[in-house]
């Protein structure tokens, strides 16, 4: 049995179809397909149900291609591994993204450590900081930038703090509100508001303060972009609460200092158990660049008038 024999077969699973399998793999079908049927005739079982329509996996195809892939990947690391006593690093790096990184400065720091490291294949990936966590936990992501309400600190996972913040209220320029200096949520109650999908760590920071205070809200819109959330509040349409980072200096919306406001803490996360080389690096990479965005930031406050 080869291990390109298992790449076919893992790529038939994930597309679900033997061209798409082909395409990806970068192989003509006949080809792909002759070799999942020596794969299949060699193990003496047969791994997928094949129609004119569709292919799935069989019973015994599942539990073929969850080995399978655990093979790829103990391939995988065994290459990084020995390319890292020689001094490079390679091999791949899974990384899961909330919308509203605002600690650093994410295509800049992805720049510098893709110079550094050109051999490492980089997969971003956007998304909500609670499936990040369960993905972390099952292997299926390295590392990833994560947005938690500050009396729900992850749990199963290693994480660093990046920062820490005070939410603020943001409304069209043209809100009653939006001249004042600051606000309570009592304020907020009757306000109509954009949040993150009910359920979701984003949406979960605003959620608990509101309860915490035994006060309700009225949630009219969900999104899962900032852009999104930030053109209804522009158009009168909704009130929402957001880090100060992700509200541009712009003359159609008010960020204005709420007093009992939600505390959100952004964390980078990962496995400790048995970090890829590839890992490890990017690890060191966050380490530097968020001291140095600290300090930029120190000096940029320094140099404010006062």
């Amino acid at each position: 049995m080869e291990l390109q024999q298992m790449r076919y077969a893992v790529a038939v699973t994930e597309e679900r179809s033997f061209t798409r399998a082909a395409e990806r793999c970068f192989v003509v079908q006949s080809a792909l397909s002759h070799q999942i049927k020596a794969l299949e005739q060699e193990i003496g079982v047969q791994l997928f149900a094949r129609t004119s329509r569709r292919v799935e996996l069989t019973p015994a195809g599942e539990a073929f291609v969850q080995a399978a892939r655990q093979s790829l990947a103990a391939a995988e690391r065994a290459v990084a591994d020995a390319a890292a006593a020689g001094g490079e690093v390679r091999g791949s790096l899974s990384i899961g993204v909330i919308p509203t990184v605002t600690a650093i400065d994410l295509p800049h720091l992805l720049a510098s450590f893709h110079t550094k490291h050109p051999a490492v294949r980089i997969a971003l990936r956007t998304g909500g900081s609670e499936q990040f966590l369960g993905d972390i936990r099952s292997g299926q992501l390295d590392v990833a930038f994560l947005g938690l309400a500050e009396s729900t600190p992850p749990h199963g996972v290693t994480t660093r703090e990046l920062s820490r913040e005070s939410l603020v209220a943001v409304l069209p320029a043209a809100h009653p509100l939006a001249s004042s200096t600051h606000v309570t949520l009592e304020d907020l109650t009757h306000e109509r508001f954009v949040d993150f999908p009910s359920g979701t760590a984003g949406r979960a920071q605003a959620d608990l303060a509101f309860s915490a205070a035994g006060l309700q809200r009225e949630v009219a819109f969900e999104a899962m972009t900032i852009d999104l959330i930030l053109g209804l509040i522009r158009n009168g349409l909704a009130t929402a609460l957001l880090s100060a980072h992700v509200v541009p200096a712009d003359h159609t919306l008010a960020a204005i200092t709420v007093q009992d406001a939600p505390r959100r803490v952004e964390y980078l996360a990962w496995n400790d158990f048995n970090p890829s080389p590839a890992t490890a690096a990017f690890l060191d990479a966050v380490t530097l660049h968020h001291s140095e965005h600290a300090e930029h930031s120190a000096d940029l406050s320094d140099e404010s008038p006062s």
